[in-house]
């Protein structure tokens, strides 16, 4: 490249503009720089560095006339627009699904790239270098596309798209860089005479006169200014324009003039195209004035080209042909006034007078505000009633028939004329009173009836007021004496339309009458038409003629259309000159035997020429190449079995397919019908597609490239999962990596590595497990452990003290276990499931001997087990003794403190047995004391709560407000033994003295012993048993060890709801005050006394425990 300012500049521009496209990947980004590239005048070689754009542009210029190489060019436009897309998407950062393959079938892309020379060349230049049976892609080893380099290529795709667009529009700044290139299409600069005459030619038209060559082309007569006379000097420029009447160029009206060019006068049209070269886009033209000339009734802007006689008016084409487009007026009789072609001025705009909008002139109503032509700002109307302005909603009245209608309609609701039209004129007396023509048909009616004889459909106007109007105003019919030896008279022109009007009416009631009767008899009213060109002449029905030779005609119709193609193949004919004067390929045929058409064909070629032979004999040839290039698009290439296809189907693609398919799946029949299992799939099979058919057959795959990445994931090394998982986990994705996330999930359990399909989890947490350790666990927690237990084996969700929480859980895990577990061990899931459930029935009991449950429906308080007949108190839950008959249980306690000796020499080890543990939630009762481990796990339900205030234990955010604990935490009240044990037993038994409760500090005679035998909860082995307490003893402590005596005083509190805030000291308070959320904040200049009382007085105010066990 040159070192020129040009070159300089056009290299900064380009990297500017490479560096933003391939960053964003956005045309819109780069659009400024694009067309300061295009602009730069530079030669081709130069500007396109990637590109062989001169090789690009001289293939794609086919035409020999400036039209054919605009219309080349232009599809060379929409393909690089096209292939800029395809560049943009590669440089795009959000790139689309399927960007590394381009398909040939892409209908796109087989009518605007495939259609061009180079523009695979292009997509090579992307990077799309592999060739596929059914497009092309990436490399497999290219897993991004190169950016730079698709943006530098996209850039000068943009660049070329640009300066190819503003050749074609004629806006290129320099078109001499192309002079080369497009010879035809960029010429030198010529005299004024000769750009007129390459302009007639370039548009495919003749001088309007033909003039000798040597002769210079002279200015129309009436644009030769008058020769001044002697002695003075003409000086044309102080007189106004002249009247031109002619076009310089086309002959139509001419409406400019311009003197810059020899005082030629041109058209809109023709000056828009003239003076859009560069050379002349200066050149100043005056308007010209025009010879008043009548214009349309309706627009009121065109001149005149039809007069309706039947509607009396003078209109233009466009006007007439909206207007008469209507039904009714359809069949108007209508004269052309203008036997010469329309002239430029329908090419030519107007301007909306109220929004000053250009409009076409063929349109009546603004584009912009829908107003009518000739609508003013201020419409004046000229009824004599006044003035003033209307808007577009105003209600006008009709001039015609003085109806008001809506401002927003443009026609009458009656009379359905413009709403600017004038009043119409009367209508002249008819020659004869009695006849009247149809506004339907134009048939001329001699008798007064209600309806047209022709069409049978009613008159516009009553005849009974024509017929008043003719016997008010008789014509006069004053018979004047002939002149002897006049010449004779021709006939009035009545006659003749009188006579015309009858024969079109016998005609089209014969016609009526035989596709009638065709209908009857199965023949089509086309049918009936075409048999009529045939035998019209003759006496013959025409379906009496289609049954008996059309089959005739049919078969000389597929002969004369071989012949056609037999002597194309020898040389050349008559007909075959005729066929490709039609419109028909030369390439008929490329086979070497006859044409095999079907009488099918032929019909409907013979239908489609309306019953002319050789015009069938044309349609039949062209409709036959068209169903073979169709074919031939599909891949069947055999000429000789398409035509056979084609006729033994009738002409039907569809049919002539199924017969070229049935041989090519002939071999899939014969292997699906056999008994031999289905090889399995392998992935490193050389046949690519074939594997990517299967995997789509066999598993429902939603696309093709699914099965490539399935595929590709397969043949990855050191894989360890089968065809079944990455096919699942392809369904679920489209993305790589997310697939190789599912195919590779770690089990928390047992820490292996599994795909995602073989993961389970359970819907109160996000963990997933692998399927073998899911079953182990809940087989092993169905078997051995309790219901509750049946939680996730990684996090140990949900809480099982939530019980709205629990029901769904487990209606849930019902469904997940039904499939995994063996039947026996899901059986043993329903049972225990089942006496869950019914834990929750108020009459379920648990029996005190065995670990048997039941439901109690009597009222008596004595209950027997079923299971080992085995008596207890529904009540107390103690083993039934015949004392307890008739008592209550408080009573039979207290009996049997007083007068049992077992329950004597237990003392208040025996006390504290009674006062054991209940759980609040089933009931169950437990022979157990409450010292040491406050969190107590009822064995029978699960529960989980504080032995000594039976307030649940909660292992993760509570429902308590404002408590901030996550952990293993439970609320205790104040006078719960989790605070009390703490105590010392003389301030235990301090607070009892205070209140006036006796206790005990000696044993019973009998219950005297070294170790303390109060029974507990141990865990031995893993497993917990109830064994005695075994600690030394100590006097004062009535043969209890220290814990149990404590024990054994909070009971007598809590039986006396003792407040324990009574002995609290001031550290006491505040931590008291913290824990239930008061304010323990000392007033200024308070006292401390005062300070405390103030708290303990507070405190004292809180309840105490609601659940404490509290026994009388």
């Amino acid at each position: 490249m040159s070192n020129s300012a040009e070159s300089v500049q056009m290299e900064e521009v380009r990297l500017r503009a490479q560096s933003l496209l391939s960053s964003s990947g956005s045309a819109q980004d780069v659009k400024a720089e694009v067309l300061t590239l295009a602009s730069i005048a530079l030669p081709v070689s130069e500007k396109y560095l990637h590109l062989t754009a001169e090789e690009m542009l001289r293939e794609n210029t086919v035409g020999r006339h400036k039209l054919e190489v605009l219309e080349s060019l232009s599809r060379l436009v929409k393909a690089l627009s096209i292939l800029e897309k395809y560049g943009c998407n590669l440089t795009s950062p959000t790139r689309p699904r399927y960007w590394r393959s381009v398909k040939h079938n892409n209908p796109v892309f087989r009518t605007t790239v495939d259609a061009i020379k180079g523009g695979r060349r292009v997509l090579f230049l992307y990077g799309y270098t592999n060739q596929q049976i059914d497009g092309l892609s990436f490399p497999d080893e290219v897993t991004e596309p190169d950016c730079n380099k698709v943006a530098a290529v996209t850039l000068e795709v943009m660049t070329l798209r640009t300066e190819v667009d503003m050749l074609v529009k004629g806006i290129h700044p320099h078109p001499e860089c192309f002079e080369d290139i497009i010879p035809c299409l960029i010429q030198p600069k010529k005299t004024s005479d000769d750009s007129v005459v390459n302009l007639l030619g370039d548009l495919g038209e003749k001088p309007p006169t033909s003039t000798p060559l040597a002769k210079p082309i002279p200015l129309p007569r009436q644009t030769q200014f008058p020769k001044a006379p002697k002695g003075e000097l003409f000086t044309p420029v102080n007189k106004p324009p002249p009247v031109v009447s002619e076009c310089n160029l086309c002959g139509g009206s001419s409406s400019l003039v311009c003197p810059s060019c020899e005082n030629k006068p041109f058209c809109d049209a023709c000056d828009d195209l003239y003076h859009r070269h560069p050379s002349r886009a200066s050149h100043k033209r005056d308007k010209i004035q025009k010879a008043p000339q009548e214009t349309c009734s309706i627009c009121g802007i065109s001149s005149v080209h039809i007069e309706c006689s039947t509607c009396i008016q003078r209109l233009c084409l466009n006007c007439d042909r909206l207007f008469h487009s209507h039904p009714e007026r359809r069949g108007h009789s209508r004269t052309n006034l203008s036997a010469t072609a329309t002239s430029s001025a329908s090419l030519s705009t107007w301007e909306c007078a109220h929004c000053t909008t250009m409009n076409e002139t063929r349109a009546v109503l603004c584009t912009t505000c829908d107003r009518p032509r000739l609508a003013t700002p201020a419409i004046t109307v000229q009824d004599g009633t006044g003035s003033g302005p209307t808007s577009q909603n105003t209600e006008w009245e009709c001039k015609s028939c003085t109806v008001v209608n809506q401002g927003s309609s443009i026609l009458c609701e009656v009379c359905e004329r413009p709403r600017l039209a004038t009043r119409p004129p009367v209508l002249p007396a008819p020659e004869f009173g009695s006849k009247w023509t149809c506004h339907f048909c134009t048939f001329v009616n001699s008798k007064p009836s209600a309806v047209c004889e022709m069409c049978s459909l009613p008159s516009k106007d009553s005849p009974r007021a024509s017929g008043s109007h003719s016997l008010q105003q008789p014509p006069s019919f004053t018979k004047e004496p002939p002149e002897l030896g006049g010449t004779p008279q021709p006939k009035p022109r009545a006659t003749l339309d009188h006579r015309r009007q009858k024969m079109m009416r016998d005609d089209g009631l014969a016609l009526i009458h035989q596709i009638k009767e065709a209908e009857k008899r199965g023949v089509s009213p086309e049918e009936v038409y075409a048999a009529l060109s045939m035998c019209g002449s003759s006496s013959v029905n025409p379906c009496d003629w289609l049954t008996s030779e059309l089959p005739h005609l049919l078969d000389e119709i597929c002969a004369m259309a071989a012949s056609v193609q037999a002597n194309y193949r020898v040389g050349g004919s008559r007909i075959q000159h005729s066929v490709e004067r039609d419109g028909a390929p030369p390439e008929l045929n490329t086979g070497d035997g006859d044409t095999k058409l079907s009488r099918a064909e032929a019909k409907l070629a013979w239908l489609a020429a309306g019953g002319d032979k050789d015009k069938a004999v044309r349609q039949l040839l062209r409709d036959r190449q068209v169903k073979m290039r169709e074919l031939q698009s599909l891949g069947f290439q055999d000429v000789s079995q398409c035509e056979e296809a084609l006729r033994q189907s009738g002409g039907d693609i569809k049919g002539a397919l199924s017969l070229l398919q049935r041989p090519l799946m002939e071999p899939f029949h014969q292997r699906i019908w056999l008994d031999q299992p289905e090889p399995p799939i392998n992935p490193k099979h050389p046949d690519k597609q074939r594997m990517c058919r299967r995997l789509l057959a066999l598993y429902d795959l939603p696309s093709w490239g699914r099965c490539e990445l399935a595929l590709s994931l397969l043949q990855e090394p050191e894989i360890n999962y089968s065809l079944e998982d990455v096919v699942q986990a392809v369904k679920e994705s489209h993305d790589r990596e997310f697939i190789r996330r599912l195919l590779n999930t770690e089990c928390p359990v047992c820490l292996g590595i599994f795909p995602r399909s073989k993961m389970q989890s359970l819907t109160s947490c996000q963990c997933s497990v692998c399927h073998e350790c899911f079953r182990q666990h809940f087989t092993i927690a169905v078997r051995d452990k309790h219901i509750r237990d049946m939680v996730c084996p990684a996090c140990c969700e949900p809480d099982i003290n939530d019980p709205e929480q629990l029901d769904s859980y487990f209606s849930t895990l019902d469904i997940q276990l039904r499939d995994c577990l063996e039947p026996e061990v899901y059986e043993l899931f329903h049972k225990k499931l089942t006496e869950h459930a019914l834990m929750k029935d108020p009459k379920f009991l648990w029996c005190c001997h065995c670990t048997s449950g039941f439901i109690n429906d009597g009222n008596q308080l004595k209950v027997t087990c079923p299971s080992c007949r085995k008596s207890f108190c529904a009540q107390c839950k103690k083993p039934w003794e015949p004392q307890h008959q008739d008592v209550s249980c408080e009573q039979f306690q207290l009996w049997k403190r007083e007068n049992d000796p077992e329950y004597q020499r237990q003392g208040l080890a025996g006390y504290l047995r009674d006062n054991g543990i209940t759980c609040p939630q089933c009931k169950f009762q437990y022979a157990l004391t409450k010292g040491g481990c406050m969190h107590f796990t009822c064995s029978q339900c699960r529960h989980q709560f504080c032995s000594g205030c039976n307030n649940p234990y909660y292992k993760t955010e509570c429902k308590v407000p404002q408590c901030k604990c996550s952990g293993l935490h439970a609320h205790h009240p104040r006078d719960c033994l989790f605070y009390l044990r703490d105590w010392d037993a003389d301030r235990l038994q301090a607070l009892l003295q205070r209140g006036g409760v006796d206790f005990n500090t000696d044993p019973s005679n009998d219950s005297q012993t070294e170790t303390c035998g109060v029974m507990e909860q141990k865990d031995e082995g893993g497993q917990q048993a109830d064994s005695p307490c075994g600690v030394q003893t100590q006097p004062g402590q009535a043969g209890l060890c220290m814990k149990h005596y404590r024990e054994y005083l909070v009971s007598l509190i809590n039986d006396h709801m003792l407040d324990p805030a009574l002995l609290y000291d001031e550290r006491e308070l505040l931590i008291a005050c913290e824990r239930y959320l008061m304010d323990s904040k000392k007033g200024e200049g308070e006292d401390d006394n005062a300070y405390h009382a103030r708290l303990k007085k507070a405190l004292m105010e809180v309840p105490l425990g609601e659940k404490v066990p509290r026994n009388k």
